[in-house]
């Protein structure tokens, strides 16, 4: 028996030296939120804008991804991955309402930014790199320069649907200035940085051709991108600092999500990742929870449907349940970034460059 006992201690040290414990009790944890988070998506599928439905296209491909890769087949991560597996499932099923949902309450959005609407297009960081602090503005501007209806315009010249059958990845002088100024603040720079983004998944090449500014000559989409998640990185620290209030936790979840899919890995700090999990909603399974306001809500909802032509608002939606469709989604995608980090984190070939 003395043998026996000794074996499975050997064998026990030998699992906790290829899949640390706590590891795995933190992807237990991300497993266990994102499983509530589609439980959310299962019901809501109807009500859910097409922002919202983006972000759990992003987890989609994040989990795919993890799933594709899962590097181990002990019992704890085989099961783990049978979970993940599950959700690709339950995911799948749920688009499919949702997508049909999106086609009927909002058709003009639907069309013009239907390629999101795959998991495919979304690609998942094969290798990481970091900020830089060297990048962050000497002064930000105190309101937004985002303007919704350009950023549409430009995301639709890119994708190629600002026509039936369209050219892609056109990049017109008012879209280059505009995603390439210097000094935004959250929102606008969280879209001057899915702007590259989308580019680049789209296959377009030199975003950048006819800027003539002689400073900016040698720049590339790679650097505008590590400039706008290094002051990302800025942006939630400050967040972090000053504490999270409910006007400031969606972009801080935001700014993890693109920036984590764009490869930057310093976004995904253990204690950045705690404060999403705390934020889940346990009866629902979303996230900006508000139940004060459900009544309020259920209000709108119904002059919405008395006002049936009138354009779905685009970057957030409260659902009846008092839930921010918005930070739903990017909690989501950006949980399931934390999973696909971790993961490859576990592979010596795909660790973050220094």
């Amino acid at each position: 028996m003395r043998v026996v006992g000794q074996c499975v201690s050997a064998v026990l040290v030998l699992f906790a030296a290829v899949f640390g414990c706590g590891e795995a009790e933190v992807i237990d944890d991300i497993l266990g939120s994102l499983s509530r988070g589609v439980a959310f998506l299962e019901r809501q599928h109807d009500h859910i804008n097409l922002d919202g439905v983006v972000g759990f296209i992003m987890l989609q491909a994040e989990l795919k991804e993890s799933v594709r890769t899962w590097p181990h087949s002990d019992p704890v991560s085989w099961a783990q991955r049978t979970s993940a597996v599950e959700l690709v499932k339950r995911l799948d099923q749920s688009f499919e309402k949702a997508v049909a949902a999106l086609q009927l309450n909002d058709p003009k959005y639907y069309t013009e930014f239907e390629p999101l609407l795959s998991w495919s297009f979304w690609l998942v960081p094969q290798s990481w790199s970091s900020t830089d602090v060297s990048l962050v503005y000497q002064a930000t501007m105190t309101t937004e320069c985002y303007d919704e209806q350009l950023s549409d315009k430009c995301l639709t010249l890119l994708l190629g649907t600002w026509k039936m059958n369209g050219t892609p990845c056109i990049v017109t002088k008012p879209c280059r200035d505009t995603m390439t100024q210097f000094g935004c603040p959250h929102y606008s720079l969280s879209h001057q940085l899915l702007y590259f983004m989308i580019g680049k998944m789209k296959g377009c090449t030199n975003l950048l051709k006819g800027d003539t500014r002689p400073s900016r000559s040698n720049m590339t989409e790679q650097n505008y991108e590590k400039i706008f998640c290094s002051n990302m990185m800025k942006t939630n620290h400050d967040i972090i600092t000053s504490g999270l209030t409910e006007q400031t936790v969606d972009i801080f979840i935001e700014n993890i999500l693109i920036c984590g899919l764009a490869g930057f890995s310093d976004f995904y700090k253990a204690d950045w990742l705690q404060h999403i999990l705390r934020l889940q909603d346990e009866e629902v399974g979303c996230f900006g929870r508000d139940k004060s306001i459900i009544s309020q809500i259920i209000g709108d909802e119904l002059l919405e449907q008395l006002q049936p032509h009138r354009r779905v608002k685009r970057r957030e939606k409260i659902l009846q349940d008092g839930c921010s469709s918005h930070m739903t989604a990017v909690a989501v995608g950006a949980l399931g970034g934390y999973l696909n980090y971790y993961l490859t984190e576990q592979d010596i070939t795909k660790r973050p460059l220094t």
